[in-house]
């Protein structure tokens, strides 16, 4: 296929727009990470969405739109409780799971009743919408399982060739996919953690259900409502271990495990790196879950830029940001963890 790399720039936007209206695939910068984006209405484009990735088709899809309004024609209802939260964090990076209109397709959906909708903290991604005047489904914009891209030169290495165009911007500045929570019966249940935190949403929706997948591996059979949910994801070609322990127990660790090994490698923090003696890359200090978010998925292909077989993560605290980190971290490992706090 021909791949069309575009300037965010107003030509590049009308370009994109037209691909889109045309029923194609076009790769689009967001806040969080670059979504592969298609008309969300269109059947066959949804389609060729998850062909593009390499995507099961029973994994739901996010529609991005411009505004609460607009939202409202997805949706038999808008809950009060989405309202105060869209009122807060839209733009944003917040997804809502409500139970969706007729006209979306059960292809968008993954034949759910529900949809999940978030309006994007992205001018270029806003401009877009606005231009074509569409619905976007927009998943991540990598090939299915392996890490979200943060930059236009990820989703170059990893689609072009696949989908119609690659609208370029910036680095994302969240780097990691929104949080995703779900509306139904007027409960609201984190299904996917993020940048927005269980404690920003209980500030303005009071009790917040964390859904027991956020951290462990749910059933094979189980129909999931959210992305992210059921697949191993984010993981890079080298196998990711994750390692729950206090820093001198991390060090002790990864030092023992060199025995000549260069593909051995560790995913540590900014204040162990001068004392660990594998190689080595930085996610970040180890209280800055903005910089970590930023660089975690980066350092996840880096890993395999330096033909890594094995990388050993130090385990973020699963609280506040930390918990999207974790939640991501732990597919990526295929939920295989050692932990040397016991």
């Amino acid at each position: 296929m021909r791949t069309v790399i575009l300037n965010p720039d107003k030509n590049g936007i009308e370009e994109a727009a037209k691909l889109l209206k045309k029923g194609g695939v076009v790769a689009i910068p967001t806040e969080t990470v670059y979504g592969l984006a298609a008309d969300a209405l269109n059947k066959e484009a949804v389609k060729n969405i998850f062909r593009a990735k390499g995507r099961p088709s029973d994994n739901p899809l996010i529609i991005h739109t411009y505004s609460l309004e607009a939202a409202k024609a997805l949706v038999k209802r808008i809950p009060d409780k989405a309202k105060k939260l869209a009122d807060k964090f839209w733009p944003g990076p917040l997804t809502m799971i409500m139970e969706k209109s007729d006209m979306v397709p059960k292809e968008t959906s993954a034949g759910l009743d529900s949809i999940a909708i978030r309006v994007p903290a992205c001018q270029t991604a806003l401009d877009l919408m606005r231009s074509s005047e569409l619905f976007l489904a927009a998943p991540s914009a990598n090939i299915s399982g392996k890490p979200s891209p943060t930059s236009a030169e990820h989703v170059i290495n990893d689609m072009y060739g696949k989908v119609d165009g690659i609208l370029k911007g910036e680095d994302c500045k969240v780097g990691i996919e929104s949080t995703i929570i779900s509306l139904l019966d007027d409960k609201v249940t984190l299904l996917r953690p993020g940048r927005i935190t269980v404690e920003q949403l209980q500030e303005e929706v009071g009790a917040v259900i964390i859904d027991k997948a956020v951290e462990f591996k749910p059933d094979s059979t189980e129909k999931v409502l959210s992305p992210g949910m059921k697949y191993k994801h984010y993981s890079p070609d080298a196998k990711v271990i994750l390692v729950k322990a206090d820093k001198d127990k991390y060090i002790n660790f990864v030092n023992s495990l060199k025995n000549g090994d260069e593909k051995v490698l560790s995913l540590c923090y900014e204040e162990e790196k001068e004392h660990i003696n594998v190689n080595k890359l930085i996610l970040g200090k180890s209280n800055d879950y903005e910089q970590m978010s930023k660089n975690l998925f980066a350092m996840l292909r880096k890993a395999d830029d330096l033909k890594a077989s094995t990388v050993y993560v130090h385990s973020p605290l699963a609280k506040g940001v930390g918990l999207a980190l974790y939640n991501r971290l732990i597919r990526a490992a295929g939920f295989e963890v050692i932990d040397l706090e016991e």
